[in-house]
């Protein structure tokens, strides 16, 4: 069974954006018997949504009068004229994961935002929910976009990544469950600056649903957010890393602890090293409370979890040398989290530089041995390191691996890891961080040499 959209049924609605949530949005308005009308401003996605079967209308020729609603995909931005003329005309504006929502009002809801960390914590939510023996669908942001997920019943729950975008094109988007991890500048261009981005994240904890918030207070900015919620009378799981935090859930020294009792030892989660992971932990932890689950289940099944590709994943050992994919790491606070894991780093970074670049990273320079650059960002980033790290600019990803493979070889130093983690966007030079990691994996298999430890397939290892 498929997800339909009937409460659009013999209404004209218009579906922006043809990636992959906007056809999982065509293909349950389709089914749910309306009249669909799919734009895109690049002739490809235009030209592969017709191939399906689609009507791909230009957007002069849509029934502006008569139009239900207008369905954007969450990666186009509200500054795109259409939106400008769907609000003249009076046309609801909604996102898919609201439209899910609506679809399906019977099922609970589980929803995971955060500058970082929300791929990870919603695919260990979720892995712990079916450890536990719980009907349960994940996606959003994450993978599989929210129409095109399995319908679910009154015992279903749907565990969604959320991005600040598709919390902006919420409407009365609501959760049972709402987890808030951690707030660090990133998009600031879509959101007029910190303060429009810091508003979108707090839209994830509209009350009409929300039974449960859990909020990280490992930053100033979610601090403060969970200190509003309290005083409005709304009940709050804080997380927090490092320190004691004894009305919610702490990892102190990779011990988890639930209102200051230990729970399990998270150095126990190969696919979950770092501090960084320790919080996703403490956060998917807290939800899954949340959800019923008891402790031992969750111990389990977090101690079980395979990781996800792109995250600090291990992908190979070749004569001594971890080859090591964090291609996720779109911005430094992320690159940060993978830097702050090992000693001795040869450091593959650079793509499309981000506000504020690399120099949040000053801590971590003394672990790299050296830096190779890539993409648009090669001489800013070059100019930062200047005197402090010694960097190449190599280009592209092919030049900047084969050198540091070098480089690891001829040092001669221990434990030494070459690291992706760029700490830009990747649209200079690939589709998204998904296509960039794989370029990585595919790199790292072909590098010539028979001494190769392990080459684990995807999504399968994450570095220890």
């Amino acid at each position: 069974m498929k997800i339909a959209l009937d409460m659009f049924r013999d209404k004209p609605v218009a579906v922006l954006g043809l990636a992959r949530s906007g056809r999982a949005a065509l293909a349950a308005l389709k089914a749910g018997g309306a009249t669909t009308l799919g734009w895109d401003d690049g002739e490809a996605a235009r030209t592969a949504c017709a191939a399906d079967g689609f009507m791909v209308t230009a957007p002069e020729h849509w029934p502006w009068a008569r139009l239900a609603a207008l369905v954007p995909s969450p990666g186009v931005p509200t500054s795109h004229k259409l939106f400008a003329c769907a609000r003249a005309a009076g046309v609801e504006i909604v996102g898919d994961i609201e439209l899910l929502q609506r679809a399906l009002p019977a099922a609970r809801y589980l929803g995971v935002t955060g500058t970082n960390g929300k791929s990870t914590t919603t695919a260990l939510i979720a892995h712990i929910a079916r450890h536990a023996g719980l009907r349960v669908d994940a996606g959003g942001n994450l993978g599989t976009p929210a129409l095109a997920l399995a319908p679910l019943g009154a015992d279903g729950i749907y565990v969604l990544e959320l991005s600040s975008f598709q919390l902006d094109l919420g409407n009365a988007l609501s959760f049972d469950v709402a987890v808030l991890l951690n707030i660090t500048p990133d998009h600031l261009d879509r959101h007029g600056g910190m303060d429009g981005y810091i508003a979108a994240k707090r839209k994830i904890f509209r009350a009409d649903r929300l039974k449960h918030a859990i909020i990280g207070i490992d930053d100033e900015p979610s601090r403060a957010i969970a200190a509003r919620l309290v005083k409005d009378g709304l009940s709050v799981v804080p997380i927090a890393v490092g320190h004691a935090c004894d009305n919610g859930v702490t990892v102190i020294d990779g011990l988890l602890h639930e209102l200051g009792r230990p729970i399990f030892d998270l150095r126990g989660a190969r696919a979950l090293p770092g501090a960084h992971n320790w919080q996703n932990a403490a956060a998917a932890y807290a939800a899954a409370r949340a959800l019923g689950i008891e402790p031992t289940r969750i111990e389990a099944a977090t101690l079980d979890f395979p990781g996800l590709a792109h995250r600090i994943e291990l992908i190979a050992t070749r004569e001594g040398v971890r080859y090591v994919n964090d291609s996720k790491a779109t911005n430094a606070d992320a690159a940060a989290r993978a830097l702050a894991c090992f000693e001795t780093i040869y450091w593959i970074a650079g793509g499309k530089p981000k506000a504020g670049g690399i120099a949040a990273l000053a801590a971590f320079f003394p672990r790299i041995a050296r830096a190779y650059l890539i993409g648009e960002a090669e001489g800013e980033f070059a100019a930062t390191l200047e005197g402090r790290v010694a960097c190449r600019r190599c280009g592209n990803l092919r030049a900047a691996l084969e050198a540091a493979r070098d480089d690891a070889r001829r040092d001669g130093r221990p434990n030494p890891v070459i690291l992706l983690s760029p700490a830009c966007a990747s649209y200079d030079q690939f589709a998204n961080f998904e296509a960039r990691g794989e370029a990585f994996r595919a790199l790292v298999a072909t590098l010539d040499g028979d001494g190769a430890d392990a080459l684990t397939a995807p999504s399968r290892r994450a570095a220890p």
